[in-house]
């Protein structure tokens, strides 16, 4: 199929410009001014902007084993509506991603979706901190990176095992960083919130903790490490101060941490609860100039499907908040719409950057380049509503909220996979 886009604003990281793109045969055939070429679908694109497909780099598909939250289907349909042609599937799932059987079934399932799925397999033999998988078997088999999410591993020797064994296989860890021993039971920040609503909190030291852990390990065997769904003021300056003295550290932020506060729990509904929880003012505040500073290299979204049943209790709840469909609109109304960053510097920051650290080809807009994108509306206000998503699960922290910016077509391979 031929698509003309006529008339759009394309942005790419060295890219801003009003021009045509002609996709042919799955790849971006021409993009200049005024196209007079014959198409199949000719699109105008006037007010919308054309950016290279997304990557989030951190979400939970819940495929296998917990399908009635989410499946690899469902999920790469709720990528494609956020403008996502790229994601790093988890692995604590059922059974835990720690075989090659596993990977495969990934990799089978998500191949027809328009969504390239890479799958994390487990640092160690079913999360249990114990004892370490095969790394070199399992990148043989696909696996982009490793982690054992959700489950940090206990044993710092054993993680320092591990990040010697990743840069002999050239791989990479995400390190979820929480001291379990530290959160103890508890449900969201240690704070004043928490006090008020009489529940058990989790305290920074955790996150700052195992942040200042992962980091010394690393640099102690030379590897690489990368931290996961940065929320406190303490892990941004002992990232900062990391990368300042030269250790290859990278990271990433949510959109919900750098828009919301615990406060926002004082309404004890479950779909604010994730973890790590929101903070306070000042870590709000640190994690949005970190984004905007380069310290926080990505913006993820750490999408975590529940049911409504599952949710329904706000102590017993399990953390995680849905979140593909509202991350770049998140980031448009939050850093863009308020001056604070450039189009631009979202590209690099949800398309280019977590493609690099994972060191996967790149989505770009240029001639010749696979015909990966998406259409914006960056100016169309809109209203989350749960019901209205596209995955299985609706536990959106944004429920009610209006953003401003929304994708309104994705394409892969040059074959429209969403269109609002």
């Amino acid at each position: 199929m031929k698509i003309l886009i006529q008339n759009v604003r394309a942005v790419d990281v060295q890219l801003d410009q009003n021009c045509d793109i002609l996709i042919e045969n799955g790849k971006i055939a021409k993009l200049a001014e005024h196209i007079s070429e014959t198409a199949d679908r000719v699109i105008d694109g006037t007010g919308l902007t054309a950016m290279p497909g997304l990557f989030d780099m951190h979400v939970h598909f819940r495929d296998p084993g917990q399908t009635h939250k989410e499946d690899i289907l469902t999920g790469a349909a709720a990528a494609l509506a956020g403008g996502v042609t790229g994601v790093l599937a988890m692995p604590n799932t059922n059974p835990p991603v720690d075989s090659t059987e596993t990977i495969r079934y990934i990799l089978d399932k998500a191949k027809d979706t328009g969504v390239a799925v890479y799958p994390v397999a487990c640092i160690t033999k079913g999360m249990a901190g114990e004892e370490l998988t095969d790394f070199a078997e399992l990148k043989q088999a696909g696996a982009a990176a490793l982690s054992d999410d959700g489950r940090p591993v206990k044993s710092a020797e054993l993680m320092r095992q591990a990040l010697a064994e990743t840069k002999v296989q050239n791989m990479l860890i995400t390190s979820h960083c929480e001291d379990l021993d530290i959160i103890n039971g508890g449900i969201m920040h240690k704070g004043s919130v928490a006090e008020e609503l009489g529940v058990k909190g989790m305290d920074r030291a955790s996150e700052d903790y195992i942040t200042a852990r992962e980091i010394i390990l690393a640099s102690s065997v030379g590897a690489r490490v990368h931290i996961a769904h940065v929320s406190t003021e303490g892990s941004v300056e002992i990232i900062r101060a990391a990368k300042r003295l030269g250790v290859p550290v990278t990271c990433e932020t949510a959109p919900h941490y750098f828009l919301f506060t615990h406060e926002k729990l004082r309404s004890r509904n479950a779909n604010d609860r994730m973890n790590p929880p929101l903070r306070e003012e000042s870590d709000r505040l640190a994690i949005e100039k970190a984004v905007l500073d380069g310290t926080i290299d990505c913006i993820v979204t750490d999408h975590a499907p529940h049911t409504q049943e599952e949710k329904a209790d706000f102590q017993k709840a399990p953390n995680g908040i849905v979140g593909l469909e509202t991350s770049l609109a998140a980031t448009l109304t939050a850093l863009y719409h308020t001056g604070k960053c450039s189009l631009q510097d979202i590209v690099r920051m949800m398309a280019v950057r977590p493609r690099e650290i994972l060191g996967l080809p790149q989505e770009t807009l240029a001639e010749g380049a696979p015909a990966n994108l998406v259409l914006v509306d960056t100016e169309k206000k809109w209203t989350v509503d749960p019901e209205k998503l596209h995955g299985r699960s609706c536990n959106t922290a944004f429920r009610g909220m209006e953003l401003t910016g929304k994708p309104v077509m994705t394409i892969t391979g040059g074959i429209i996979r969403y269109e609002a």
